[in-house]
């Protein structure tokens, strides 16, 4: 086993850890600090697949500007003090439901495509970089690009009208 390995499955650990971290948190801060560690960890494996942009640009849009944005809104709306909905007897049996079909779908991958990891090929030389990456953006992923800013944007503008509202009701001004 060599080192790279080691790193790894240490990083997947950590991953993974984070990801259960995000999930079981009570608190939609702490949720959101989990997720940054995740995205962190990722940012790491594509260290290690080669490719230094996307890795950037993972800690920058995703763990930086994105994540950022959900703390203000989750702080902004005050979500630890929002009272929690009760559960609907429902929504346990869907969520072991659904547990139980991707635990399923995992080990038919692993049992089945046992050869994945050989199918893997070396990435192209231009995989990852800026200018490679720039190119397809902006000609044959343009339509895309712009529907998620767009898509970003109106998120932004959705918290900002619900902190409002919130303000008004809280308030009775504006």
């Amino acid at each position: 086993m060599n080192g790279e390995l080691i790193l790894f499955f240490v990083l997947a650990a950590v991953a993974i850890g984070a990801a259960l971290g995000m999930l079981f948190s009570r608190n939609a801060v702490y949720s959101a600090l989990f997720l940054i560690l995740n995205f962190a960890t990722v940012a790491v494996f594509f260290l290690l697949l080669g490719a230094p942009f996307i890795a950037m640009a993972q800690v920058t849009v995703y763990a930086g500007a994105i994540m950022v944005l959900f703390l203000f809104v989750i702080m902004l709306l005050g979500a630890e003090h929002i009272q929690h909905a009760a559960r609907r007897g429902w929504q346990r049996p869907l969520a072991m439901l659904l547990t139980l079909v991707l635990l399923a779908e995992s080990a038919y991958l692993i049992f089945t495509r046992s050869d994945l990891l050989t199918v893997l090929q070396p990435a192209a030389s231009d995989y990852g970089n800026p200018q490679a990456i720039g190119m397809l953006l902006f000609s044959e992923y343009l339509l895309p690009f712009e529907v998620t800013s767009i898509l970003l944007l109106a998120a932004m503008v959705g918290a900002i009208v619900l902190v409002k509202e919130d303000k008004k009701r809280a308030g009775g001004q504006e």
